[in-house]
């Protein structure tokens, strides 16, 4: 199953929540700090890709409405 953004976000509150844990081995930090890296890169890349496809959204009723009222 493909990751959504929606559950990436869930996990790194997650994450940030277990990281806050002072108790928390080193290396669990660690390995908890690598996951939300490749999680806010993921959400990252998912914004850009949905900013781009609104772009194009935008271009194209901005063609359409040109193209019926001019």
């Amino acid at each position: 199953m493909e990751l959504t953004y929606e559950q990436a976000e869930k996990e790194l509150q997650d994450i940030v929540s277990k990281l806050e844990d002072e108790n928390l081995p080193f290396s669990k930090a660690e390995e908890l700090y690598s996951r939300g890296v490749e999680l806010v890169k993921f959400c990252l890349s998912s914004l850009d890709e949905t900013k781009g496809k609104i772009t194009v959204i935008r271009q194209n009723l901005d063609e359409f409405i040109e193209e019926k009222f001019n």
